[in-house]
């Protein structure tokens, strides 16, 4: 069987009311970027729908790529004939015989939008179904729990008949709920988060922190590799901002507070951070920070730490269980990646004793006794390198700011 289209049904954008027709907007910008591989495609909008229509091409490649696309919550390929009964039910008949078994029970679920249309909704769910259930004596209507539902939607230019509803990502179209700053490591969470915070709606930037020559190029490979990959659902190039990190972990590494190291590095992570995002308009930073599963992420150390920044953080994974983000990890393709063995800055400069419940006042305290602090801080912006990042390819912006303890990021 040759489907023609493949109608994509609105996630929780559905719920945005007035601001409906922007939300649908940006969705459908998301499906052209997403469908630029296949330039065939041409594209057919309705309220609460949108058509993509194959002209000639196969359906399966095509669904693969947009079921994971944000702001879609299911997709089907459709069969669409001229809106007249025997056409419908010549299609009907093709959509049975393109089944690999007759199922038990089934049902016709017919709407009939255009209402010039001769048979109403109820009547054609009768005249398709008595046209259908001679042919399969062994075939039962079952209106509650059928194997196959046959949906037919009646609409004045033609009629769509389609009955597989396969589930895509859902959430929201990239970039319609603004844009933030990911901490973005070599670690298994980061990466999560970022793609969690994708399905939200949020355009993101990555950041990433390195310490040459303590790190190697491998680690920040890993993170490109990581990027790349998070550009795949959120459908365009990403900007990953490689932020030079060695000397300020060496200053605070011998200003003698050995437990903690760690606070003070990551609260410098949210202060060069948030001046990144001043510069690229982003309103959020965001973070794979699970609670209690490290030192820095007791709900004390996170408040000392979050104190940096007077930006929102949005922490995904907070919530979940170290196994629940490996499994979402696998899901998206980054699992393989997150576990290759290159370490990166906050591995290198770990303490034997980190703090658990830190004294702010302490912490300011410490950080006025570095009175180099913020200029290694303003050296460490200026010295940031952009890389913008598709799946297959990457160009640096030089010089522009345009597991463990391993991924706090």
């Amino acid at each position: 069987m040759m489907y023609d289209r493949i109608v994509l049904r609105y996630g929780d954008l559905t719920m945005k009311g007035r601001n409906r027709k922007i939300f649908e907007d940006k969705m459908l910008k998301s499906v052209k970027r997403a469908m630029k591989e296949f330039p065939e495609v041409t594209y057919w909008r309705t309220y609460g729908r949108l058509y993509v229509i194959l002209n000639g091409i196969p359906h399966q490649p095509v669904i693969e790529r947009l079921k994971d696309l944000f702001g879609i919550i299911s997709v089907s390929p459709v069969i669409s004939v001229p809106s007249e009964l025997e056409a419908i039910k010549a299609a009907a008949d093709e959509v049975m015989k393109s089944l690999d078994k007759t199922p038990a029970t089934f049902k016709i679920n017919a709407r009939r939008a255009w209402k010039r249309f001769a048979h109403g909704s109820h009547e054609m769910n009768h005249l398709i179904g008595s046209h259908i259930l001679p042919q399969y004596p062994d075939m039962k209507v079952d209106v509650h729990n059928p194997e196959l539902e046959l949906k037919i939607e009646i609409q004045e230019e033609a009629t769509y008949l389609y009955w597989e509803n396969i589930a895509a990502a859902g959430g929201f179209p990239y970039g319609s709920n603004g844009k933030a700053m990911l901490l973005l490591s070599g670690g298994i969470d980061s990466p999560v988060a970022g793609w969690m915070a994708l399905r939200k709606g949020l355009e993101i930037e990555a950041v990433h922190f390195h310490s040459y020559p303590f790190t190697s190029q491998q680690a920040t490979d890993k993170v490109i590799t990581l990027a790349r990959r998070l550009s795949y659902y959120s459908g365009v190039p990403i900007r990953l901002h490689l932020v030079p990190f060695t000397e300020i972990q060496t200053r605070i590494t011998h200003s003698n507070q050995e437990n903690l190291t760690i606070t003070l590095m990551r609260r410098a992570m949210l202060r060069i951070t948030e001046q990144l995002a001043l510069k690229f308009k982003a309103g959020g930073i965001v973070t794979g920070e699970s609670l209690g599963q490290v030192a820095s992420q007791t709900l004390s150390s996170m408040n000392v730490i979050g104190r940096a920044t007077v930006l929102p953080m949005i922490k995904p994974v907070i919530m979940m269980d170290k196994q629940e983000i490996i499994t979402i990890a696998r899901q998206i393709g980054t699992f393989e990646t997150s576990i290759l063995p290159f370490e990166d800055c906050c591995t290198l400069f770990l303490p034997k004793s980190p703090s658990t419940n830190p004294n702010l006042r302490i912490v300011e305290r410490v950080e006025q006794q570095l009175p180099d602090l913020n200029d290694l801080i303003k050296q460490a912006v200026e010295g940031t390198e952009s890389v913008l990042l598709n799946m297959t390819e990457g160009h640096h912006e030089h010089g522009q700011v345009d597991k463990s303890e391993e991924d706090w990021f």
